[in-house]
């Protein structure tokens, strides 16, 4: 057997064109009226429609978001911590009581949740008022972490 004797076992089928008169009648298998049975249907993609719903503000993704700050209470300073030690973010992170937040150090809010008897030494973490104060009566020291509040920086638009 050679290639020019080879025949297709089934006929191969014709394409219906439809829309052209002739036996199929007035709608010719495309329904009544609508898009579809328009010539030259094509429908809008579908991301087209989503990529219009976003929103055109100029900067709108580059705002910065600061991070929550990890809550420590300080009566899980009193279980972990002994006499006159020095509380920071690393020795909280050394402990396990606080973890990284996308591979940076996380800024830590004491809160006076708990009671307080050892005189900790705390630096760079922020704290509250009462927490502040349940230290300083357990003869604790507080460094206060300066907190630098950046203003945002408007462009000023030039008159022309």
């Amino acid at each position: 057997m050679q290639l020019h004797q080879l025949k297709p076992v089934h006929k191969l089928k014709n394409k219906k064109r439809v829309g052209r008169g002739g036996k199929k009648g007035t709608y010719s298998g495309r329904g009544m009226k609508g898009q579809k049975s328009r010539s030259g249907n094509n429908y809008e993609p579908i991301i087209r429609g989503m990529i219009k719903k976003y929103p055109k503000l100029k900067g709108y993704r580059f705002g910065t978001k600061s991070l929550a700050a990890t809550v420590v209470n300080i009566g899980t300073l009193e279980k972990s911590f002994d006499n006159n030690d020095i509380v920071n973010p690393q020795t909280l992170l050394d402990k396990k009581l606080i973890d990284k937040l996308k591979g940076k150090m996380p800024k830590v809010k004491i809160l006076a949740n708990g009671n307080l008897t050892k005189a900790l030494n705390i630096e760079g973490c922020q704290l509250s008022k009462t927490a502040e104060e349940n230290i300083t009566k357990a003869k604790g020291t507080v460094k206060k972490e300066e907190v630098k509040k950046e203003k945002p920086k408007r462009k000023i638009k030039k008159k022309n």
